[in-house]
């Protein structure tokens, strides 16, 4: 069954959080780092260990011990960049738990009505059943915004699922992040940074089911009827795709492109009883560079980063072990908030936030009202508030790349 399309106490603060300005939505940020000082640095951050790649063209990346959470190496950690499909890591981190994988759904024309045009598909069609696993194998193999879209049907309706990234996002302290929408498809305004997407990613692989559906190659698929089609990951470094050899040791995590984004991509790979995760965005070049720099940067990490002194860390959820942020000097702090200099994604510019939230603006009275009516209800003795593609080349406008 549906959940009730309310909004939670949570998720209208998220929603409140996506609409402000981003000068204001930061304010609590700008006098600290999360992850420590030196990740509000720009440029590369390293101590201790040498032979970093040369000829990384990435605008951002980071390399990060999974376990410890400490970050090894980075480049520009906290710039705010578009993330593309990359950011459906956030939206499962989300939405995972709240559907049974068994549960099984009848597709409407409505589900499937906001998909933006030129997005990336599994194929889901109208009047088919799918079960939720089926549903998030189309999410994680194909990067198919139609199965996001579905899911988020499911809970409640886009603008709440919106709502709920932003405020798991900053429970999870990623507080480069803001969520436009939950399938990463170019919206002015929403972006997120190679420290959050990280981020992401270590507290998604501590989930059973998104380990499984991020490390899985190919999967059946309804066509309807008894009929199937098989679905390939289009993560190349996990299948080998594209001219590039499978990555020794890599299980998933995500990749993502957009023409406004770029490719993006964060992987994670166990070698000798460790588990590295690093994440790139938006390198120069097209095609593999993005898988490129990440098997360079795993390489590094396997063999010199063993000998590297931690320049910063993956911090702990709130309500998980958090706690606050290392203080750093005001200027410095407020350029980490802020993103790096230049910190705009191509063609367009993260402070024009309010411009792109504008659907999360004219949803705000909605999740005020129903805050206040819950209240309401409480004081009577009633409800207590709380609670709760790669599609060949760069032709398309968005895919998993």
């Amino acid at each position: 069954m549906r959940e009730s399309s309310r909004l939670s106490r949570r998720a209208a603060l998220g929603l409140t959080a996506a609409a402000l300005p981003l000068s204001t939505a930061t304010e609590a940020a700008a006098t600290t780092v999360i992850g420590g000082e030196r990740l509000a640095r720009s440029g590369v951050q390293v101590r201790g260990a040498s032979g970093l790649p040369k000829k990384l063209t990435a605008r951002s990346w980071v390399v990060a011990d999974c376990t410890s959470g400490e970050v090894l190496a980075s480049f520009n950690a906290h710039r705010r960049l578009a993330p593309a499909s990359t950011l459906k890591m956030l939206f499962a981190d989300t939405v995972l738990k709240k559907l049974d994988r068994n549960q099984r759904y009848r597709v409407t024309d409505a589900d499937l009505a906001d998909v933006p045009a030129g997005s990336s598909l599994v194929g889901i069609k109208p009047g088919i059943t799918y079960t939720v696993e089926q549903l998030w194998q189309g999410v994680f193999l194909r990067s198919g915004n139609d199965a996001v879209h579905v899911l988020s049907h499911m809970n409640g309706g886009i603008a709440r699922t919106v709502a709920e990234m932003q405020a798991r996002a900053e429970e999870l302290r990623a507080l480069d992040t803001r969520v436009v929408s939950p399938d990463g498809f170019d919206h002015k305004g929403q972006i997120s940074s190679a420290y959050d997407l990280t981020l992401f990613a270590r507290h998604g692989l501590r989930d059973a089911d998104f380990r499984g559906y991020c490390g899985t190659r190919t999967a059946d698929f309804p066509a309807g009827g008894k009929k199937t089609f098989q679905i390939q990951n289009t993560d190349r470094l996990l299948t080998g795709s594209w001219g590039l050899k499978t990555y020794d040791g890599l299980f998933g995590v995500k990749n993502g492109y957009t023409s406004h984004a770029g490719n993006t991509f964060t992987g994670a790979a166990s070698r000798g009883g460790r588990t590295l995760l690093v994440t790139v965005m938006h390198p120069d070049a097209g095609g593999n560079a993005v898988y490129e720099h990440t098997a360079a940067l795993l390489d590094w990490g396997f063999t010199h980063g063993r000998s590297a002194q931690a320049v910063g860390t993956l911090v702990e959820p709130l309500g998980e072990g958090g706690t606050s942020a290392h203080a750093a000097p005001e200027g410095r702090a407020a350029r980490a908030a802020a993103g790096a200099p230049g910190s705009t994604a191509k063609g367009g510019s993260a402070w024009h936030l309010a411009e792109g939230a504008a659907g999360a603006v004219a949803l705000l009275g909605a999740g005020v009202w129903a805050l206040r009516r819950r209240g309401k209800r409480a004081a009577a003795g009633g409800e207590a508030p709380g609670g709760d593609a790669d599609q060949g080349g760069a032709t398309v406008a968005e895919g998993p790349g």
